[in-house]
């Protein structure tokens, strides 16, 4: 997993709220193994047409949303199944962070457990996002980890919530087991400097 300690980009909003993961990315994708292949099935039923083309409308489908890096979402983002599969196909897909209101307890775990971060924030710097993406698809936005900040255009800056141990593995770079596989020193320390707390007798 990547070190995230900052992520400065431009964003795209998809002002819907309730979009759950399947809607995210299709069941039927479920089935593949190579993450890489899941970018393809990111909102399929919203990016293309019944013969696979691509709707001109849909505001990833537009040349100016190419190569954003933050998606800004509507209130409960991520609702639904539990599928791991949709940050795996977000991240796929270039973001690297999520903005919304409120996510979905479910998703924000396993959002934070592979490195795509998401960033609650409050309803008006939300409606902020959505009328700046209106006014300019250029628009960039900070956020820094370390301080936990959304840094808007005009200077504005807001704070989000996250866990702290995530909020650790994320900005180290190491997921859960590659943090206890760190603390090994430690934990054999410990157990060197403690007796066993278990005793066997002989019958």
């Amino acid at each position: 997993m990547e070190k995230i300690s900052s992520i400065t980009g431009r964003f795209v909003v998809l002002p819907v709220q309730d979009i759950d993961t399947d809607q995210i990315i299709p069941a039927r994708y479920l089935k593949v193994t190579d993450k890489s292949g899941l970018a393809e099935g990111l909102f399929f039923a919203w990016r293309f047409n019944a013969d696979g083309s691509p709707k001109p409308d849909f505001v990833l489908n537009r040349p100016e949303a190419q190569g954003a890096t933050i998606l800004v979402a509507g209130r409960n983002f991520g609702c639904g199944s539990s599928r791991e599969h949709a940050p795996w196909a977000l991240q796929g897909y270039g973001f690297q962070a999520v903005i919304s209101p409120y996510f979905a307890d479910i998703f924000r775990n396993n959002a934070l457990k592979n490195g795509l971060l998401p960033v609650q924030v409050d309803e008006e710097t939300y409606e902020q996002l959505v009328s700046l993406f209106d006014e300019d698809l250029t628009t960039e936005v900070r956020i820094d980890l370390e301080s936990q900040s959304v840094t808007l255009p005009d200077g504005r800056s807001t704070r989000f919530p996250i866990d702290p141990f995530a909020k650790h593995c994320l900005l180290n770079g190491v997921d859960q087991m590659g943090f206890l596989l760190a603390e090994e020193p430690a934990i054999a320390a410990y157990e060197a400097s403690h007796a066993p707390r278990v005793i066997t007798t002989r019958s």
